[in-house]
């Protein structure tokens, strides 16, 4: 399961994928100027559907626990606000430590944020890291391995097939974000691509 992970504005790690409410929520502005007290009262579910309507934004904690009884993994996108990449990577690896059990293999910490991965590489070395990239970025490599990382996870819309046979040729997992048609999920499995990111997995699962 990949979440989506961001401080609130007292140092709450919770799962949100926009810097601001206003989207997802009936509330308005930063996330990080909410306080987790005010965040928990807001309805994120009734803009996605009136069946979903009074669900709550998550704290990593909670989802960890859920997790952990349905015997799932996670990979946990640090997705910081402005200004907030190290400090938020740190919290989340504080919540894995305190959340997690032993004996588990650890939840992947991924990010675009470079800053956010060095402070994961830096308090959670042992927690496995993967390297977001979004358009061609020529320093991939370098950045990975600088920053400790075990995977790559490239945009479907602009990964090539001699892109991914580099990046499996450096000893990376390969993993291509946002798959949602089974032809193109067959496409990038034959590619090399070991993980593929989608809104809609029942659609793309007989792609193998």
């Amino acid at each position: 399961m990949e979440v989506d992970a961001k401080l609130t504005a007292d140092g709450v790690v919770v799962l949100i994928h926009d810097d601001t409410l206003d989207r997802t929520t009936d509330g308005r502005g930063p996330v990080a100027q909410w306080a987790y007290a005010a965040l928990r009262g807001l309805d994120a579910g009734a803009w996605f559907g009136a069946e979903w309507r009074g669900a709550r934004i998550p704290t990593l904690a909670d989802a960890l626990a859920l997790l952990v009884e349905l015997d799932m993994n996670a990979n946990i996108e640090i997705k910081p606000c402005p200004g907030r990449e190290r400090e938020t990577a740190e919290a989340v690896v504080r919540v894995i430590r305190d959340a997690w059990p032993a004996g588990r293999p650890w939840p992947l910490l991924s990010s675009f944020s470079r800053d956010s991965l060095a402070a994961a590489r830096d308090r959670g070395p042992e927690m496995p890291r993967g390297l977001l990239i979004w358009e061609d970025s020529p320093d991939w490599s370098d950045a990975a391995r600088t920053l400790g990382c075990v995977a790559v996870h490239w945009s479907e819309e602009h990964l090539t097939p001699g892109r991914a046979a580099e990046i499996r040729g450096h000893g990376y997992e390969l993993g291509a974000y946002t798959v949602n048609d089974r032809r193109r999920a067959a496409e990038l499995r034959a590619w090399g691509v070991q993980c593929l990111f989608s809104d809609c997995p029942d659609v793309i699962l007989p792609a193998g």
